[in-house]
């Protein structure tokens, strides 16, 4: 594999495990210097150590405490980030998947969109200076199909009767899509060459995703059980390549929507493919921008 990105430094937040282990992985093999930005500590030193067994002549990997779900702890971990000698790449991977009614962020936001939304538009908002200081740097977002399903009222607050996980994490990630669409529009507006693209992992599966100890669930089901799953998902190491591909493919421009090239962008190779037209409200973006600095006490200035 091309050791293309000698010299770059690219930080990875949720790089300890699952898609972000493997993303991280994906981009030591180039060369790049990986920054493991995640709240587990331990977890990430297992990650760490597997980067070192899975790739040769690693360039150093390190880790900084970040907790999505406090604003305290954005704010620590940018403190340490931008300390960094550049920052090339910011993959704002990390998240949850499921939540509860009752369950909210240390700063009482509801728990998926305080993470997986707030909690990257505040990291964003504090790490753009530096991002803005390093040429053609990029921000990656995490994005899913999942952003199909539900459109993103700002208005409407679920009460704990109609609350819906599945809902809750398909509006939060639209609102990180919208998001990172509205920010890439604004960013060429003002005249930068940092650009925000967006990745989508497709239906990945851990069933499926190649053996890393400390990392991977030691159980495995049975090649029959692989070969089913295998029709209509992937592994979590396939699911890291659209974000890969985001992260450093030079002909994608920014606003760009990268997935799984195969049947409902499940599976498959990487490549550029359509988001919902909805994700591209502009008049959303910009109450969801406003609503967001105003929560996060933030200002996203370009």
């Amino acid at each position: 594999m091309s050791r293309d990105l000698i010299g770059r430094i690219i930080v990875v937040t949720g790089g300890n495990a699952g898609l972000g282990y493997f993303t991280a992985e994906q981009l030591a093999l180039r060369g790049a210097r990986v920054v493991i930005a995640s709240r587990n500590e331990a977890k990430a030193k297992l990650a760490i150590d597997s980067l070192h067994r899975e790739v040769e002549n690693i360039e150093p990997p390190s880790y900084v405490h970040l907790d999505l779900a406090d604003l305290a702890s954005v704010s620590r971990a940018s403190d340490e980030l931008v300390a960094l000698p550049s920052i090339d790449v910011l993959v704002a991977n990390a998240g949850i998947t499921e939540s509860t009614a009752d369950s909210t962020t240390v700063d009482g936001f509801e728990s998926m969109f305080g993470t997986n939304h707030l909690g990257h538009f505040a990291l964003i908002s504090q790490l753009m200076p530096s991002l803005l200081a390093t040429a053609d740097s990029r921000i990656v977002h995490l994005g899913s199909i999942s952003h199909r399903f539900y459109a993103l009222d700002l208005d409407e607050h679920d009460s704990p009767e109609r609350f819906r996980s599945f809902r809750s994490y398909s509006r939060s990630k639209l609102a990180v899509m919208t998001f990172a669409f509205e920010l890439d529009r604004r960013l060429r507006e003002a005249g930068h060459d940092t650009r925000s693209i967006v990745a989508h992992p497709g239906f990945a599966l851990d069933e499926l995703t190649p053996a890393r100890p400390g990392i991977t669930p030691d159980a495995r089901p049975g090649a029959a059980v692989r070969t089913l799953l295998g029709s209509f998902a992937q592994g979590k190491d396939a699911g890291a390549r659209p974000i890969v591909m985001a992260a450093t493919d030079e002909y994608l421009r920014g606003g760009e929507y990268v997935g799984p090239a195969g049947w409902q962008q499940l599976r498959g190779r990487p490549r550029v493919t359509a988001a919902k037209a909805w994700s591209r409200d502009r008049a959303v973006a910009a109450k969801l921008w406003h609503m967001s600095e105003n929560l996060t006490g933030t200002s996203l200035r370009l």
